[in-house]
C-alpha cells in the first residue's frame, strides 16, 4: 500500500525538497567563514523536523486505512498472523524511511566530489549520524504503526504519530531541566528522562560514542510499540 499510496511520494519529495534546501544553507555557511562544527554533524543536527512530518505521513495509513475501508478483515482471511500483518507494515515504512535518508549520501557525495576541501567531509560524524537514524528510526516508525492501530480515520493517526514523537524528541529535551525535577523524591523520574534524551543520543552517536544503553532503549521501545500495536490490532478485530 506504501509504494502505491500518494502520501508516500509527497513525504519523500518534501524530505529531500526539505533536506536539499538545509544542506545548502549549512554549505553557504562554511562558504562565509569557518565553522565549529562540520557539514555532517550540522546536517544531522536536524533530524527532528522532517522526524516530525515524515514518520506520520508514512505511517498514518498502514493499519488506520485498512480498518477504514474494511480490508483489515479480509487481510486477516489469508493464512497470516496479526503479528505478521504488524512487522509487515512497519517492515515497509522503516525500509522507506531509511530509503529517504539514504538518498541524502548524494549529498555529502556531491560535496566530496566538488569540493577543494576534503575537510568538509568528516567521515566518523556522517557515520555516527546514519547510524543513529537507522536506530533510533525504529522507535519513531513503531511509533506510528503504534498510532495508526488505535485509529480509524488515518488524519487522527497521523496527528497522534506527531504528538507522540514530539513529546519524545522535543518533550524529552526540555523536560529534564523542570525545576520541580530537582526535588530529590523525583530524582529517579529525572534519572530516567535524561536516559531518554534523543538529542543527547544523537550528539553521542556523532561524536562516535555509542552506548549500548541507547541501543538498548531505542530496541525495547520499538519492541513495546510493535506488541501494543499487535494487542490493539487484535482487540478491534475482537469487538469488530
Amino acid at each position: 500500500m506504501l509504494l502505491v499510496s500518494s502520501s508516500t511520494y509527497i513525504a519523500a519529495v518534501l524530505f529531500l525538497v526539505v533536506m536539499g534546501v538545509v544542506f545548502t544553507g549549512i554549505l553557504d555557511s562554511y562558504s562565509l567563514g569557518p565553522q565549529d562544527a562540520s557539514p555532517a554533524i550540522a546536517f544531522f543536527q536536524l533530524f527532528w523536523f522532517p522526524v516530525l512530518f515524515m514518520v506520520p505521513l508514512l505511517t498514518m495509513k498502514c493499519l488506520a486505512e485498512e480498518r477504514r475501508l474494511g480490508t483489515i478483515e479480509t487481510l486477516f482471511t489469508a493464512p497470516v498472523t496479526t503479528a505478521e500483518v504488524v512487522l509487515g507494515k512497519f517492515g515497509a515504512a522503516y525500509g522507506l524511511y531509511m530509503a529517504m535518508w539514504g538518498s541524502t549520501g548524494g549529498f555529502f557525495y556531491l560535496l566530496k566530489r566538488f569540493s577543494n576541501d576534503s575537510h568538509l567531509v568528516d567521515f566518523g560524524p556522517m557515520v555516527g549520524g546514519y547510524l543513529f537514524i537507522a536506530v533510533s528510526g525504529m522507535l519513531f516508525v513503531a511509533l506510528g504503526v503504534f498510532a495508526s492501530s488505535l485509529a480509524r480515520n488515518q488524519a487522527v493517526a497521523g496527528i497522534l504519530c506527531f504528538a507522540m514523537l514530539f513529546v519524545l524528541i522535543v518533550g524529552g529535551y526540555y523536560l529534564p531541566d523542570a525545576a520541580w525535577l530537582s526535588r530529590e523524591a523525583f530524582h529517579p523520574v529525572k534519572t530516567a528522562l535524561d536516559y531518554a534524551r534523543v538529542f543527547q543520543h544523537y550528539e553521542d552517536f556523532t561524536r562516535g560514542v555509542v552506548d549500548s544503553r541507547q541501543i538498548i532503549f531505542y530496541l525495547s521501545g520499538t519492541v513495546l510499540a510493535l506488541i501494543f500495536s499487535i494487542l490493539s490490532v487484535e482487540a478491534k478485530l475482537l469487538h469488530s
